[in-house]
């Protein structure tokens, strides 16, 4: 009887244990099933992150827009330089200012600012009228190439140009005022119209003067 009930329990006891490993391993096949689902997230996340399938290839996509809008200003920029009729004298500002004087690059600076409310384009160089002298100032044969070029101002946009002086000291001519007519593509001239003249040495004097093109920047800007 003792060896009954000794057998009894020790099967008894390696049942408990089976039963006990069984819901281990069922545990462990659980953890790895929950390990398995962090890698699958984990995995769509990074790919989420890197711009293949998620927010970072919208965020890209959605920057193709802007592109688009710069592309259409840069359109619309063109179109209205396209659509620019010649500047004329009611639309423009010009006044000049008298540089260096009595020095070497004595010159009178010319500024044309567009005043109306569309662009226009100037080319060439203006026609220019010295005081009460009719002769009109030839082109300066030291001037850079591209005068031909059409130059658009928007509303507010300014062009320079300058009268080269050159005074021998004597037999010369003096005047404070000049007189401009814009040239048109065919190299016809508009009405003449005066000059505003600034700064304090407003008078000037001349034995030969000639005139530069349209530009963009300064001449003589040192």
């Amino acid at each position: 009887m003792r060896t009954s009930r000794i057998r009894t329990a020790a099967l008894a006891t390696v049942t408990a244990a089976l039963a006990l490993g069984l819901t281990a391993c069922g545990g462990g096949d659980g953890d790895s099933k929950a390990s398995g689902g962090e890698k699958t997230a984990a995995t769509a996340q990074s790919r989420t992150a890197s711009g293949g399938d998620g927010k970072g290839g919208t965020e890209q996509t959605n920057s193709a827009p802007d592109k688009a809008a710069a592309g259409s200003e840069e359109v619309a920029t063109k179109g209205a330089r396209a659509g620019a009729q010649q500047c004329v004298g009611d639309e423009m500002l010009v006044t000049a200012v008298h540089r260096f004087a009595g020095q070497q690059g004595d010159h009178l600076l010319v500024t044309a600012s567009n005043q109306g409310s569309k662009p226009c384009w100037v080319t060439s160089y203006p026609a220019v009228r010295l005081g009460d002298d009719r002769l009109e100032l030839p082109h300066s044969k030291k001037d850079n190439p591209g005068g031909d070029k059409r130059i658009t101002l928007q509303p507010g946009g300014k062009v320079y140009s300058a009268v080269n002086l050159f005074d021998y000291g004597s037999h010369h001519q003096t005047a404070q005022s000049l007189a401009i007519a814009l040239r048109g593509a065919d190299g016809h001239e508009s009405p003449y119209y005066s000059v505003v003249m600034k700064g304090q040495k407003q008078q000037f004097s001349w034995n030969e003067a000639d005139v530069l093109n349209w530009n963009t920047e300064k001449p003589y800007d040192f």
